[in-house]
């Protein structure tokens, strides 16, 4: 799961990114929001957590760019502005959630999880294809109640499928997924990732299909 924090308070910003890595997030840093718009371009993000008070611009103009681009991506604003009004613009300019500052770094892991069930995974936090199973809460994948035994990589590969369920997923949003610094990927190296991971979960009921010039989609065999 990738969060791109837009926070420009150094501190603040290490001290969330410091936590959130702990358990279990992939944080990218923004200070600004022309820097937060160009990162939205080259890499890919599951969820964004948005400061209003960024340097550059106000964040509920950022807010309104970002919607306005349909940008479908579930975003939390945390903000020191905690008088209503900013709230139910917030909230109305297209922010999924608005936590105000100071907060407890409980609550706002709890919202994060709250969002990423509602956006990825109806109302549990369990996923499911075939007999394979993600817990977006610890980012582990099951098979029949045991961890799946796969790679850092094949394992990030497999939850970008399951977390886009129904969905073809381009190879271009893998590498995104997958290189999160902008470090480059051999040309083949998501088609060994894919030949892997079908392997692996063919035994699962779950299989990947390749659609030719779109994408990979993650499908269940229960279904047929």
């Amino acid at each position: 799961m990738n969060i791109l924090l837009i926070e420009d308070d150094e501190v603040l910003s290490d001290g969330l990114t410091h936590t959130l890595s702990n358990i279990g997030y992939s944080v990218t840093g923004a200070t600004t929001g022309a820097y937060a718009e160009h990162l939205l371009k080259a890499q890919g993000f599951d969820l964004i957590i948005l400061d209003l008070g960024l340097p550059d611009m106000d964040g509920l103009q950022l807010l309104r760019r970002l919607r306005g681009q349909k940008l479908s991506l579930p975003i939390l604003v945390l903000t020191a502005r905690d008088d209503m009004n900013n709230r139910i613009e917030g909230i109305s300019q297209g922010a999924d959630d608005y936590m105000t500052k100071p907060f407890e770094l409980r609550e706002l892991e709890a919202r994060l999880h709250a969002l990423v069930r509602r956006c990825y995974g109806g109302f549990s936090h369990i996923i499911e294809i075939g007999s394979l199973q993600l817990d977006t809460s610890s980012h582990q994948i099951m098979a029949k109640g045991e961890m799946l035994s796969l790679s850092a990589r094949e394992a990030a590969v497999l939850e970008v499928l399951m977390m886009q369920k129904g969905k073809v997923i381009s190879k271009d949003k893998i590498a995104q997924h997958l290189s999160l610094h902008g470090d480059a990927l051999a040309d083949n190296a998501i088609e060994v990732y894919i030949h892997r991971i079908r392997k692996r979960i063919e035994p699962f009921y779950a299989s990947i299909r390749t659609l030719r010039g779109l994408g990979y989609l993650l499908e269940s065999k229960l279904d047929e």
